[in-house]
């Protein structure tokens, strides 16, 4: 929905409005809300035109690109993925062991 949003140059406050609900109800849908009804979501594909599969094919957090610079983490994986197997597995043995003690 955020994309669509963004995609239409829309605020957050300009949607609530041309769907009838509150800015508050539009933030939960985008960053929330892991199954909003069926009848919001129709309700939103309607108003982009679009489909009910175009409007949830991008819902998986990977799958849903974020506006803007790719982060430094996502970089770093990136450079992380074309380094030989044997040093891949050095790197994922490290960052494991990291992740291990700050969870």
């Amino acid at each position: 929905m955020a994309a669509f949003r963004v995609a239409k140059g829309l605020s957050q406050g300009e949607l609530a409005e041309a769907l009838g609900m509150t800015r508050e109800l539009v933030t939960y849908y985008e960053r929330v809300s892991p199954n909003p009804s069926l009848e919001v979501v129709q309700r939103v594909a309607d108003f982009f035109g679009v489909t009910v599969g175009e409007l949830l094919k991008d819902s998986s957090p990977r799958a849903a690109a974020k506006p803007g610079p790719t982060s430094h983490l996502e970089q770093l994986a990136a450079r992380a993925a074309k380094l030989p197997r044997a040093e891949q597995k050095a790197a994922i043995k490290m960052l494991e062991g990291l992740l291990s003690h700050a969870s």
